[in-house]
């Protein structure tokens, strides 16, 4: 076996809002975790509140590392967080710095999101559009939690209106301020490589037309909603992915942050169809190297 993604420690993979592990048969990281244990790495893709704040799932992540450590000897991990799975591993390494040897970003709200600020200002909570989308979501959630085949806990605490709240430019403002760790200093620009010992990376992704729109994409309804939901941005109008701007995703060693994959490609999602030239594990791969070579 090669043992090009071996890590130091082990890769705990986190998801976004109505993450899951699997769903049925299909994976929340789809062709991801299988690419990086053929390459020698320890992988563990975990599931916390679908619906809930960041802090709330950087709690539940906190106790799951903590059975990890157990399990596998090691002394810290290494976190992937994917949306709002980044705040949710950014929360878990400013409250144990000395459990966690790195937090990765992808594609995720570290200055929210424009999406989550339309949705608030045009469905509020106590708009009968607003009841109308919270049970929605809701009913999402339950026929995801009842069809993910991957996850054998407890059941999880929902909390619609926090998980919304959490998104926001205002309330991710708010998370910065009590954890700013690896943000950068200015807008566009990158954050500190480490802070209190964990390094710090993101890398996300644009639409990008000619590209994101064309080959397997063109069978890819996730694709099209995210189209959908690019039009709600102002401040990074043609720079998002349809739900993350392009420059709100900064964090850290800022890999890069214009591949041409929407919010769904960039963990592989929807059976790996994405447009031509696009290679969503590639990146995976290459950042467990990096890791490696990093000595964690």
């Amino acid at each position: 076996m090669s043992q090009r993604c071996a890590t130091r420690y082990p890769l705990v993979l986190v998801p976004g809002m109505l993450g899951f592990i699997r769903l049925v048969l299909y994976p929340y990281w789809y062709g991801i975790v299988s690419a990086l244990r053929r390459g020698g790495a320890v992988v563990v893709a975990v599931k916390v509140s679908p619906l809930h704040s960041s802090e709330v799932r950087g709690e539940q992540l906190l106790a799951l590392i903590d059975d990890i450590l157990r399990q596998t000897g090691a002394q810290k991990v290494n976190l992937i967080g994917h949306s709002q799975g980044s705040l949710t591993a950014r929360y878990a390494a400013a409250k144990r710095p000395d459990l966690v040897a790195s937090v990765t970003s992808v594609a995720g709200t570290n200055h929210g999101s424009e999406l989550a600020d339309y949705l608030q200002r045009h469905y509020p909570a106590d708009s009968a559009k607003g009841r109308v989308l919270s049970a929605v979501l809701r009913l999402i959630n339950a026929l995801m939690s009842l069809l993910d085949t991957g996850y054998r806990g407890p059941k999880l605490p929902v909390d619609l209106n926090a998980s919304h709240a959490s998104l926001t430019t205002v309330g991710v403002a708010l998370f910065n301020q009590r954890y700013p760790q690896g943000l950068p200093v200015t807008w566009g620009g990158q954050g500190p490589e480490e802070v209190n010992g964990v390094r710090y990376y993101s890398w996300s992704g644009t639409l990008q037309p000619g590209k994101t729109d064309k080959g397997r994409n063109l069978f890819d309804g996730t694709n099209r909603t995210c189209r959908l939901f690019a039009r709600t941005f102002v401040r990074e109008a043609g720079q998002c992915d349809g739900m993350v701007g392009r420059y709100s995703s900064h964090l850290g060693t800022v890999i890069g942050d214009d591949y041409p994959l929407d919010h769904f490609d960039i963990v592989n999602q929807s059976l790996g169809l994405v447009g031509k030239g696009a290679e969503p594990i590639r990146l995976f791969v290459e950042h467990a190297e990096r890791l490696k070579a990093a000595g964690v």
